[in-house]
């Protein structure tokens, strides 16, 4: 996911997104727990979504408060 992608996003939109991939990781982290994990980049992958999707959002708040 690219963080040009995030920023056409409204933040309704980006917050569903932050939902999907908080509830991803989770389902990552159960399968990494039990041996189930084949792919173990997409941990990281996933995380680091949240932290772009976190950043926009936080763009798009300061860009509100600044108009």
């Amino acid at each position: 996911m690219k963080a040009q992608e995030l920023k056409a996003k409204t933040a309704d939109e980006l917050r569903d997104e932050l939902v999907a991939l908080k509830k991803e990781a989770f389902n990552l982290r159960f399968q990494a727990a039990t041996n189930q994990l084949e792919n173990t980049a997409r941990m990281r992958a996933v995380r680091r979504d949240v932290a772009r999707v976190k950043t926009v959002l936080t763009q798009k708040a300061a860009e509100a408060a600044a108009n």
